[in-house]
């Protein structure tokens, strides 16, 4: 059985999924998976409508997005692997006391390169009281520009994601001020696919979620270090003990779910700051664009295997 999955940038935070392949989690279920760049948001979407790609990990922003301007949308989430805000707050001084009300007094840069981190980041900010749009906020340049800008003192703080972070506190460049997964659930990466091929295809795309769970799973029981080195082909370029530490601290965040079932506080998490940030226009509801079906039965078969494995 084969299937076609588009990889949605290269990126530390999506360890979880390059674990699949190192570890033959995949290929244990007799399925191959052919990882594919993905040609980006909207584009990716209408591939998998076209029959072009079976599945792409994204964001569920992009499938409640995708409901919300086409309110017959057939794209779902059926396992998510992300499931806390993996951002951070890097300031330029120790902040040891920081709250939220600490950037409205200071020049402060949010990430260019995904929608996500802001978008969350400005509900956080309306909860806490303030106005976002207040901010004295540089919202168009990159992590890579802004670690720069850290460094060069022409910033207070910034918003990183992995390694960056690492990367700003071994260099002694920042500190660290505040880890959105400190926000509890919010669902970030999901498995998506089509209502039709969650029937069509049902048994290639259960082997899939089978896989993620078991690669969940392993992550979940092994060092940091053990996962860097698994995924190592995946990060050429990057040291192996910068790569180490900053799974370590995503471990530690708990970015990570321990099982694909993506629950509905995450799902609302996420929807209350793409409504309040104007990227969405209507509630669209949990039930259109999350089918846990898949993953409510791996954990089923897993229980009972662990289950019959125990009894005398």
């Amino acid at each position: 059985m084969r299937l076609r999955l588009y990889e949605n940038h290269r990126f530390a935070l999506y360890a979880p999924f390059y674990v699949a392949h190192a570890i033959g989690a995949y290929s244990t279920e007799g399925l191959t998976v052919e990882l594919l760049l993905s040609p980006g948001m909207g584009l990716a979407e209408q591939a998998l409508l076209d029959g072009s790609v079976d599945v792409l990990w994204a964001g569920p922003m992009r499938v409640m997005r995708h409901h919300d301007q086409n309110p017959s949308s057939r794209l779902v989430c059926f396992a998510e692997i992300v499931c806390r805000d993996p951002f951070s707050i890097v300031g330029r001084r120790p902040n040891p006391d920081f709250r939220l009300a600490d950037l409205a007094s200071i020049r402060f840069a949010t990430v260019s390169e995904v929608p996500t981190p802001w978008l969350c980041l400005q509900e956080d900010l309306r909860q806490a009281g303030l106005n976002p749009e207040r901010l004295d906020r540089i919202p168009d340049r990159s992590m890579a520009a802004n670690l720069k800008a850290l460094r060069a003192g022409q910033l207070d703080a910034a918003q990183f994601f992995e390694p960056f972070v690492e990367e700003a506190l071994a260099s002694q460049i920042g500190h660290l001020w505040y880890a959105a997964s400190s926000r509890g659930r919010t669902t970030y990466t999901a498995f998506i696919t089509t209502r039709e091929r969650l029937i069509d295809s049902r048994e290639p795309l259960l082997r899939m979620v089978r896989a993620i769970f078991r690669s969940q799973q392993w992550v979940r029981a092994r060092s940091a270090y053990d996962v860097a080195s698994a995924i190592a082909s995946f990060f050429s370029t990057l040291d192996r003990d910068v790569l180490a530490r900053a799974l370590g601290r995503y471990q530690m965040q708990l970015v990570w779910g321990s099982d694909p079932v993506l629950p509905e506080d995450g799902f609302d998490c996420l929807r209350r700051c793409l409504l309040s940030s104007g990227f969405i226009r209507r509630p669209v509801s949990y039930a259109e664009c999350v089918d846990n079906t898949l993953a409510r039965q791996v954990i089923a078969e897993w229980d009972h295997t662990n289950t019959a494995v125990m009894e005398p």
